[in-house]
């Protein structure tokens, strides 16, 4: 970054002490990978977020924000703009609940439900914060968080602003900010619309999705599922075993088809698919952004060649482009 819009940063902001150079990424990953930020910020005030994400936006410095860094695979060559941690966790249940999107997206489901609003039971294992949950319009169980959303407090080109969920355009697994990163926007704080239920009924049901996750999902530095499960109808139709439920729905699990094409337990380097579940690339120790993506390039392609499917990442690729794989 050139010093003139550093400097003027500098001058605008509230505690230019806390303005980092240099910082690396690899320590604010969940896959523990990622080279270094240009600068790096901590807010956890939302006034000072949105103050300081308006500034950096009104002086043409790109920004990016993370919460736990739970999906994202960030280059080994680091990233080229202010990256932003967004601590601002605020929390107010009610049947309209109110949340900062630094607040861990399962705290947010715990809060509610201590209270006796149900719509969150999905979010009880998914890792992250409410803010990425709502970048990848994160789910489970065929419930999205767009789903919930009345509408949201954000920075826009400068400005702060309350828009409608159709103002981020949200689709399945996706929304315009994954769509493009580089978009002058950051997310502020959400309303959701919940429903009362009983606290009993709630916790239940979470239990028994969070009973499944851990059966089903490995332990290590991942950014959780990597694909997108696929969702094609004569796809699901051909594949005998799959279970009628995904028939009827159309939809076929990114990990079975990595499955198989036997890339299951396969490993390059210090990164490698889990030996337990598919859709999960781990890093085992020393494993670099490049070796991750060179595993994903070769189970794109092997679906591609045996199912004519596409996979498409759910984790979301981050700075400076290494090389290709």
């Amino acid at each position: 970054m050139t010093p003139q819009p550093y400097d003027r940063l500098v001058e605008r902001i509230r505690s230019p002490h806390r303005l980092l150079r240099d910082e690396p990424m690899s320590k604010h990953s969940a896959l523990r990978v990622g080279g270094p930020a240009d600068l790096f910020y901590q807010a956890t005030d939302l006034d000072e977020f949105a103050e300081l994400t308006a500034t950096a936006q009104q002086l043409n410095i790109p920004i990016f924000v993370i919460g736990h860094g739970s999906n994202i695979l960030v280059s080994d060559k680091g990233v080229r703009a202010l990256v932003i941690y967004n601590g601002c966790e605020k929390i107010v249940p009610g049947e309209e609940s109110y949340a900062e999107t630094g607040a861990p997206f399962k705290e947010v489901f715990l809060k509610n439900a201590q209270a006796g609003l149900s719509g969150l039971e999905f979010a009880v294992g998914i890792p992250g914060t409410l803010g990425g949950a709502l970048v990848s319009n994160a789910g489970a169980y065929r419930k999205n968080i767009a789903d919930l959303l009345i509408d949201l407090q954000v920075v826009y080109q400068g400005e702060r602003l309350t828009v409608s969920p159709d103002w981020m355009q949200f689709s399945y697994r996706d929304s315009r900010l994954r769509q493009n990163p580089a978009l002058p926007i950051a997310l502020l704080a959400v309303r959701m619309k919940l429903a009362p239920r009983d606290t009993r009924k709630i916790f239940a049901e979470a239990r028994e999705y969070q009973r499944r996750r851990i059966l089903s999902q490995p332990p290590g530095p991942s950014v959780g599922s990597f694909f997108k499960n696929v969702y094609d109808n004569a796809l699901a139709e051909k594949i005998v075993e799959l279970p009628e439920g995904h028939k009827a729905a159309g939809v076929v699990p990114a990990g079975y088809l990595i499955q198989a094409c036997g890339l299951k337990g396969l490993r390059l380097g210090g990164a490698g698919f889990s030996g337990k579940h598919a859709n999960f690339i781990l890093n085992f120790g020393g494993a670099t952004a490049s070796e991750i993506k060179k595993l994903a390039s070769m189970a794109k392609k092997a679906v591609y060649d045996k199912f004519g499917a596409m996979l498409e990442e759910e984790a979301l690729y981050v700075g400076e482009e290494d090389e290709q794989p």
